[in-house]
C-alpha cells in the first residue's frame, strides 16, 4: 500500500482586506502518496501561491486539516513550523535563493547547519549531493560565477541534502531558458525515479505536463485533479 506523504482536508485560507474578506482557498481537499510526482496549476489569484505556502509550512490555513508525513501541522506555532520544514521539506524557488558570499558547497551544507551536523560531516553529505547534480567540478564557485541553470542545480541539491519528505519547487523554470528548463526537468525526472516525492507549483502547462498528476485551481478550489498518463519523459 501507498504511504501518504500529505493529507489537506477542507483547507481555508482567509485573508482581511480593509472590511472585505478575500478567500485565498475556500475548502480544498488533497492526498498525496510517497513518490508522486504532481503539477499544481492555476492562473494568477487561483490561490496555488496560498496552497504552496500551506503545503510548505510557510503559513497555516485558517481552518482545516493538514497531516504531513503523518504530522498535523495546521495549528503549529511558527517555531515548530521551522523544525518541521528544515526536517521534511526540500524547496526550490525561481529566484535560486542562493548566498552570494558562499560557494555552492556551503549554499548546499546551509540546511545542515541547523541540525547540529559537524563541519566535516556537513561537507561529506553537500560534495555528495553536488555529485548527484553533475556539479563537483563547480563545488568552490560561488553564485555569480554559475549560469542560471547551475544555480538551480546547486538549488536542487540543497533541497535534497536532508533528506526531506517531499520536493517543493515554485516556478522552478522561471528564470532559465528553455534548454536549461529541460535540463532542470530530466533533473527532476532522475530524482524522482529515486524515490522522492516532488510537487511542481507552475504556470506553465509544458513543465506540468512532466508530472504524472496535474491539479488546477480556480478562485480558491480544485478545477480538476487529474492523472497525466502521458508525462513527458527523457532516455
Amino acid at each position: 500500500m501507498d504511504k501518504q506523504i500529505i493529507k489537506i482536508e477542507n483547507i481555508r485560507k482567509i485573508y482581511k482586506v480593509g472590511n472585505q474578506e478575500v478567500r485565498a482557498l475556500d475548502g480544498v481537499d488533497i492526498n498525496i502518496n510517497k513518490n508522486e510526482y504532481v503539477a499544481i496549476m492555476g492562473p494568477s489569484g487561483s490561490g496555488k501561491s496560498t496552497l504552496m505556502n500551506i503545503l510548505g509550512c510557510l503559513d497555516t490555513p485558517t481552518s482545516g486539516l493538514y497531516v504531513l508525513n503523518g504530522t498535523d501541522v495546521s495549528k503549529m506555532k511558527d517555531s515548530e513550523l521551522a523544525v518541521v520544514r528544515n526536517k521534511e521539506i526540500g524547496f526550490i524557488f525561481q529566484s535560486f535563493n542562493l548566498l552570494p558570499r558562499y560557494t555552492a558547497l556551503d549554499n548546499v551544507a546551509l540546511p545542515l547547519i541547523y541540525s547540529g551536523e559537524s563541519r566535516k560531516q556537513r561537507d561529506i553529505k553537500a560534495t555528495d549531493a553536488l555529485t548527484k547534480v553533475e556539479l563537483s567540478d563547480r563545488m568552490h564557485h560561488k553564485p555569480n560565477e554559475l549560469s542560471g541553470g547551475q544555480r538551480q542545480r546547486v538549488a536542487v541539491a540543497r533541497a535534497l541534502i536532508n533528506d526531506p519528505s517531499i520536493i517543493l519547487a515554485d516556478e522552478p523554470t522561471g528564470n532559465l531558458d528553455s534548454k536549461t528548463s529541460i535540463e532542470i526537468m530530466k533533473l527532476f525526472q532522475k530524482i524522482h525515479q529515486s524515490g522522492n516525492t516532488i510537487i511542481v507549483v507552475t504556470h506553465e502547462e509544458d513543465i506540468a505536463k512532466h508530472a504524472a498528476r496535474i491539479i488546477r485551481l480556480k478562485d480558491g478550489l480544485i478545477e480538476s485533479d487529474e492523472v497525466n498518463d502521458n508525462p513527458i519523459t527523457y532516455n
